[in-house]
């Protein structure tokens, strides 16, 4: 059987991940690798249905709780304790970064993230850049400047108060399946970064990619004792969280709505968080053909990419009356480009066919609700029954409908490539504003206008975390560049940018110095 591990020039994870050699995947406790006694067996290829990946099935949870318990509150180091770590990480990340710029280890990155989590050449190659890029920019001194402190004169002389950013301790990152490279390594590298130790579990589907991370970074010089990691379903995990919620510190965790709010509960809101996102864009009125084209480009990137399995996926559309019929149009000449030959269009992780149908049928029974394009499953191919398949669908739906009672069933997230289009006109913007505000989660958005005025309209009235706005506005493909996570509420979690780190995996703590001479004529004073 074919190890996984860095030596990239002589793997390739197509040729290496077969019924016949099937790739090992490993845990990481304490510094060593090792396998699980047992392993999963319903974990199939998401091309053809086979047994590609050895992933250990562990239940045996007690050693990672102790090694979450071995680690102090105040974590591996903090500006007192082991601050040499802070310029090591910073190295390591240089090398790391290295590393990944070779086209061999680039391009064994991009090849095993396609390989579990089938997404087109360019949706991978994105992944890798936007890691690599991350670990440049907290290279060298970066991550000694994420611990910024200040400071405030006090009252007297020798007084001073001083606000640090301070470790969580033991935390936890819980990862999903839809960016196996990027979501967990800049979650558990700024949880490292900044003094904790994390535990991390990556949905078993793609936790290869992530394992391959780990390897490179240790390889690069972060200690294999910084970070433990964990294969098992995702009932162990919560059973891990419930068993260790004393020990644990926080968690960190990305994925369901459901799984979001299991994970608070068991922490009591300890829990730092990135859930579901059914994501909006608005498309103004000041309609020029000059952008037709570009826009509806940027809407077909938005909806359909890794087929619809983004947490910042398009998933609602709002277009103002001047840019119908001539966007939809657009919109479904580029959809009908789409293919799983390209993997432009894929194997879908998370919803079967018959939960899809169901989902499309309910809306496609809302009075007015027409069929725009799309809608039949891929045929031609051998993608396991347990994965859906769907063209790049839209529906298009009127404004009445989810402005009253089919709101709950419009706003409910269908994670494949499906998006739910609203015409609206002049005099309906503060229906469509009101629409927004009853959504429970703000993740990404979009408002596509040059005009000014609408701008500030819908940016003063809507709150998501991540929104894009001006005529290439879009709701996907965030770089690390800037903070990437949800708003309005204050568990959210960030992540990408030193802002990001910081306020998700640092809390704050103020120490004042009070160092000064005692007055020799000092007397205790009346009690009051």
């Amino acid at each position: 059987m074919t190890e996984l591990k860095v030596s990239f020039a002589s793997i390739n994870p197509f040729d290496g991940m077969t019924p016949e050699q099937p790739g090992v995947v490993r845990n990481l406790l304490g510094g060593k690798w090792f396998e699980s006694p047992h392993e999963r067996d319903d974990i199939p290829d998401p091309l053809n249905g086979g047994s590609f990946l050895r992933i250990p099935d562990t239940t045996d949870i007690a050693p990672f709780i102790e090694s979450l318990r071995a680690c102090p509150k105040s974590g591996l180091h903090n500006s007192y304790k082991n601050p040499q770590r802070y310029v090591m990480l910073g190295g390591a990340c240089a090398r790391a970064a290295a590393r990944l710029a070779e086209p061999d280890v680039f391009d064994y990155f991009v090849k095993l993230i396609q390989r579990v989590s089938p997404k087109s050449w360019q949706q991978a190659v994105g992944e890798v850049v936007v890691t690599r890029v991350f670990l440049e920019n907290f290279a060298g001194d970066g991550v000694r400047f994420l611990a910024r402190g200040f400071s405030n004169p006090g009252d007297r002389p020798g007084q001073e108060s001083r606000g640090y950013r301070w470790p969580w301790g033991p935390v936890a990152v819980v990862a999903p399946f839809n960016f196996p490279l990027e979501i967990p390594a800049l979650q558990v590298m700024g949880a490292i970064f900044m003094g904790n130790k994390p535990l991390v579990k990556v949905d078993s589907k793609v936790s290869a990619v992530f394992e391959q991370f780990l390897r490179l970074m240790i390889e690069a010089g972060l200690p294999a004792s910084d970070v433990d990691m964990i294969h098992c379903r995702g009932q162990e995990m919560a059973r891990l969280i419930n068993m260790a919620k004393n020990d644990l510190r926080m968690v960190q965790f990305t994925g369901s709505s459901e799984g979001a709010e299991s994970v608070s509960k068991a922490m009591n809101g300890r829990v730092r968080i990135e859930d579901a996102g059914f994501d909006w864009k608005i498309i103004g009125p000041d309609y020029e053909e000059r952008w037709l084209d570009f826009v509806a480009w940027q809407c077909d990137q938005d909806a359909y990419n890794f087929a619809g399995q983004k947490c910042s996926a398009q998933s609602i559309l709002f277009v103002h009356e001047n840019w119908t019929p001539h966007l939809l149009d657009k919109m479904e000449d580029l959809a009908g480009r789409r293919s799983l030959a390209d993997l432009t269009n894929g194997p879908l992780l998370t919803w079967t066919n018959d939960q899809i149908k169901a989902h499309i049928d309910a809306i496609m029974s809302i009075p007015g609700a027409k069929l725009l394009f799309g809608g039949e499953p891929l045929t031609g191919h051998s993608v396991p029954d347990c994965y859906g398949t769907r063209q790049a669908t839209a529906v298009s739906v009127p404004l009445e409908a989810i402005a009253g009672q089919h709101f709950e069933l419009v706003t409910t997230e269908l994670f494949g490539p499906f998006q739910v289009v609203v015409e609206y006109a002049d005099d309906q913007l503060a229906t469509v504003l009101n629409v927004m505000e009853r959504m429970s989660h703000h993740l990404s958005a979009a408002v596509v206008s040059a005009d000014v005025k609408f701008q500030q309209r819908v940016l003063a009235a809507t709150v998501n975390g991540t929104s894009f706005c001006g005529m290439r506005a879009r709701t996907t493909g965030t770089p690390q560049n800037h903070w990437f996570g949800p708003s309005g509420d204050p568990r959210a979690a960030g992540i990408g940018s030193p802002e990001a780190i910081v306020t998700t995996w640092s809390g704050h703590r103020e120490i004042i110095m009070d160092q000064g001479e005692i007055e020799s004529d000092w007397e205790i004073p009346p009690i009051g």
